[in-house]
């Protein structure tokens, strides 16, 4: 596995992560989506349903509340460790399909290189640790990601469940478990949970590294079920999850994120080869503290 290591060098990010995906996506905010841009009335106004990115912040369409509970969702419903997942009692609202973007060099889904999908083990809340013959646990500030996935076929806005999402990122060091420096050995940071009723689904993970030329950030893959997102196949959806940088910056002044600072300082969302168009529909809504940890919630209308 030592061919698949690599360094962080930002022409080398860029490079994969640009594209005919990219392309897409900006089809995408110009409103010529496959099924355009679509809004679900009350509950929120015009302001936050628009609210778009700002490299000024980083935060622009996140939130953070130091004295809330890690468990706490952000809309006062349920979540992972504060009852059912299902509880939201404000409006849902999708402004548009959550855009299509690469996977990067280190999928882990058989596409390029080693696949983790296929493995026993891999259907798991607690991605903190590696599975099977690793051993290894990523260190780092704890992180909840809730997802909420929504089914935008139809002439109606619908939750999706039953739908099954790969999420994977790198740990506190920039490194991609089973392809990148000391974690090429680990497969730690990858997990598949399947969406409830509700179309709710979470992990338990540590907060990601600022690498080089890259915004700090979480990958996913939509699936139709757990079943083929085991197989790897009906793949609905190839995504990234933005970080608010108020909260990367409280998470990077700990011990173990050194380099992620100096790293955050270097990169802006608007030099970001993935979320420079426009990031509204992926930046995380983030609560919680460094000391209590901290849950970032993400809509994924598809």
């Amino acid at each position: 596995m030592t061919d698949h290591h690599r360094t962080h060098d930002p022409d080398e990010i860029h490079e994969h992560d640009l594209g005919l995906q990219h392309d897409v996506r900006t089809l995408q905010r110009k409103g010529l989506g496959r099924r355009g841009l679509l809004g679900v009335l009350g509950g929120l106004g015009a302001a936050g349903a628009l609210a778009a990115c700002s490299s000024d912040s980083g935060s622009s369409a996140a939130a953070s509340s130091q004295g809330r509970p890690a468990g706490a969702p952000p809309d006062g419903g349920g979540g992972p460790g504060g009852g059912a997942m299902g509880g939201d009692s404000s409006v849902e609202v999708a402004d548009g399909e959550i855009p299509e973007e690469t996977a990067g060099p280190y999928p882990g889904d058989g596409s390029n290189g080693p696949n983790v999908l296929s493995e026993e083990g891999i259907v798991r809340q607690d991605i903190t640790s590696s599975f099977g013959s690793a051993s290894g646990v990523a260190e780092g500030v704890p992180l909840t990601l809730r997802f909420k996935v929504y089914d935008l076929s139809g002439d109606d806005v619908t939750v999706l469940p039953g739908a099954a999402l790969y999420a994977w990122h790198c740990d506190r060091a920039g490194n991609y478990s089973m392809y990148d420096g000391d974690a090429v050995d680990e497969n730690y940071l990858r997990g598949v949970q399947e969406a409830d009723d509700d179309g709710w689904l979470s992990f338990t993970t540590i907060f990601p590294a600022c690498y080089a030329g890259r915004w700090p950030h979480v990958h996913f893959e939509v699936y139709e079920s757990v079943d083929t997102a085991t197989s790897a196949s009906s793949k609905l959806r190839t995504s990234q999850l933005a970080l608010p940088q108020e909260i990367c910056e409280q998470v990077y002044a700990t011990d173990g994120y050194e380099e992620s600072v100096s790293n955050l300082a270097a990169v802006s969302l608007d030099s970001d080869g993935i979320f420079a168009d426009g990031c509204s529909l992926q930046m995380a809504t983030v609560t919680g503290s460094v000391d209590d940890g901290y849950v970032a919630t993400l809509k994924v209308p598809i």
